[in-house]
């Protein structure tokens, strides 16, 4: 099955899929570090061949350094976006030296001559000072060949304004952006059409709530099992609770069944349909639901399956306001779950 491929400039394409690396990064049961390399391979030779990874999900970038290394056919065809965030406790203090040791680790582990995508973000943009100053750092980088493109994660579209107007060159934006959190519709999404911004988009399975595992279920309270139904409990919160999101999935079961799809892949096509949309980012630790994923590309919704998702989408209630402005309240109930200073957290690349 051929996987649907973006142009996000002339020069540079994606698969519409992107493996995500967050779940290999810890807080998503144990990971087999030997497979999850193997498993970058199938992913490649499946067509989804582009990685998102980052400076603070520990081990990932290494990871995939150790897969280019170890399969030198397969690594040419590969795009990895990195991120560069500074960890909470340096805001206010990020200088040049800390930002191009962070960019040259980043080069260091995954093993490249330069990054492909570096996706910056900032915790905390309006009280605490340096996010343009760093983000126009990261252009002199990009001018030094250190970095090939410039994108952004989760600033509002202020901030995000901001950056561009001081003159850094963004390419590609990474929101939350789901059927249960359009946040980015409102303004962040005709901002970046106007302004030639590609959203790659990551939460769009709800941190795997979008699964018929979860329907027809009583509604779940924490401990959860893993870091991500935490957080996406909380979105689905702000949605209009649990109720609504049983009848959302209802919906969604509906239109798979037409299909002969799952609910996952309905959200994922949804998603995918939205204008200025790039790409998804699937979360995995491991290959068994590759194939399955991959089925996205086989089928179109159609103007009943949208009328009958809108029915539902239209009595949310949330979540509100701009982009990840509720996960940057630290005392807010989004933002106590974050783990802010994770690469201090981290051990000294290698040499």
């Amino acid at each position: 099955m051929s996987v649907e491929r973006f142009q996000t400039a002339p020069d540079y394409d994606i698969s519409r899929l992107i493996k995500g690396g967050w779940h290999l990064a810890g807080g998503h049961g144990d990971v087999d570090r030997a497979q999850a390399i193997k498993d970058m391979a199938v992913f490649v030779e499946k067509g989804i061949t582009t990685f998102d990874c980052a400076d603070h999900y520990t081990g990932v970038e290494e990871m995939i350094g150790d897969f280019r290394k170890s399969h030198p056919s397969l690594a040419p065809l590969v795009q990895v976006h990195t991120k560069f965030v500074p960890d909470y406790e340096k805001l206010g203090n990020v200088t040049r030296d800390y930002v191009e040791s962070i960019i040259d680790r980043s080069i260091r582990r995954l093993k490249v001559e330069r990054l492909d995508v570096v996706q910056y973000y900032w915790w905390d943009p309006d009280g605490k000072p340096g996010f343009v100053d760093t983000g126009l750092i990261l252009r002199d980088l990009q001018a030094a060949g250190k970095i090939t493109r410039i994108g952004v994660s989760n600033f509002s579209t202020r901030q995000l304004k901001m950056l561009v107007d001081a003159g850094v060159p963004i390419a590609t934006n990474q929101p939350q952006y789901s059927p249960v959190d359009r946040r980015p519709e409102s303004q962040l999404i005709p901002y970046c059409q106007d302004q030639g911004i590609v959203q790659l988009c990551y939460g769009t399975l709800s941190g795997g709530f979008f699964s018929a595992d979860w329907l027809g279920k009583s509604e779940p309270f924490e401990p959860f099992p893993n870091r991500s139904l935490t957080k996406y409990k909380l979105i689905i919160e702000d949605f209009g609770g649990w109720a609504l999101f049983q009848e959302l999935l209802q919906a969604m079961k509906n239109i798979g069944d037409k299909h002969g799809v799952t609910i996952a892949l309905v959200a994922l096509r949804w998603i995918l349909d939205q204008p200025n949309v790039g790409a998804a980012i699937v979360g995995a630790t491991s290959a068994r639901h590759v194939d399955e994923n991959l089925k996205v590309f086989s089928f179109a919704l159609d103007t009943d399956d949208n009328r009958m998702l809108d029915a539902v989408l239209a009595r949310r209630q949330g979540p509100e306001g701009d982009c990840y402005d509720l996960e940057r309240d630290k005392e807010g109930r989004h933002g106590r779950i974050m783990r802010y200073n994770q690469n201090a957290l981290e051990k000294p690349a290698a040499s």
